[in-house]
């Protein structure tokens, strides 16, 4: 079973759960940068959590169905159509044999997720089917043309639990290995400031621009990275790396977004504002 590529969109990209444990080899993890939104994705049409989804960037993904398929569209909400009819978000879906399903440009957020019933069945590197879009590691970016292989499917989806993350707000910021190398009023400065999401802005990282925060050391080793890192490089604009960012770094890290926040990053455009919720300096 295949489904094609009519047309691709921006940038769409297979991605599953990751190759978690290689960065000692200089492999970034990759996958999902909205880990909720494609895990319920999968969720609605049966599938394991580890099975390979399309992250859909703003929409403008257009579809054929091969033999039908069960599939369901998360995360950024998307006007969904199926042979030009209207579709659910959040739920399960039938496409039939021929069918063009298509995606339409966002109301808000940046990335939605595409789960077909068996996943898509693309070869894995290095253990895993994501596209990692630093090192180029994985599949390559979905193209226009393309079939695309679908596993086989456990039958018809059934009714499933499906909550979303519902905390939205500041992110949660937890302090960070370098933090020693800012003045102390840095630390006020993220924790009570707003900062507007850059352009360049990628799956790499969250390029943010605001109050500077100052140094009072200078540049450091190359140090290792993990995700969720808010990396301050010498301008004093911070960066959060996310599932693509590099396995190490040579500015020092103020602070680490909390995990369960990090699908907030994925969902902010460009000329957005983001705000953190610093921690809170141990009692005496």
């Amino acid at each position: 079973m295949s489904i094609t590529v009519l047309r691709a969109g921006s940038l769409t990209t297979i991605q599953d759960r990751g190759r978690p444990g290689l960065a000692h080899l200089g492999v970034p993890c990759a996958g999902p940068l909205d880990r909720p939104a494609a895990d319920l994705a999968n969720r609605l049409v049966g599938n394991r959590s580890d099975a390979a989804v399309l992250e859909v960037t703003m929409g403008g993904l257009h579809l054929r169905a091969g033999r039908g398929h069960w599939i369901a569209v998360t995360g950024a909400p998307c006007p969904v159509e199926v042979n030009g009819v209207a579709r659910g978000h959040a739920r399960a879906e039938w496409a039939e044999r021929g069918a063009d399903v298509v995606l339409g440009p966002p109301s808000s957020g940046v990335r939605s997720y595409v789960a077909v019933a068996g996943g898509f069945d693309v070869v894995p590197v290095l253990g895993s089917r994501a596209t990692d879009t630093l090192a180029w590691v994985g599949p390559p970016p979905v193209q226009d043309g393309d079939l695309l292989a679908v596993g086989p499917s456990r039958g018809a989806p059934q009714p499933h639990d499906t909550p979303r993350p519902p905390r939205r707000g500041p992110l949660r910021l937890h302090p960070g290995p370098g933090v020693d190398w800012f003045a102390p009023e840095a630390v006020e400065v993220i924790g009570s400031s707003a900062y507007t999401v850059g352009s360049e802005s990628n799956r790499i990282g969250l390029r943010l621009d605001g109050p500077p925060l100052e140094r009072r050391r200078g540049e450091m080793p190359s140090e290792g990275m993990v995700l969720g890192s808010v990396q301050v490089p010498p301008h004093g604009r911070p960066v959060i790396f996310l599932a693509d960012h590099p396995v190490t770094g040579g500015y020092p890290v103020i602070g680490v977004v909390e995990p369960e926040d990090l699908w907030m990053c994925a969902q902010a455009r460009p000329g957005e504002t983001l705000r953190f919720t610093r921690w809170r300096a141990a009692s005496r």
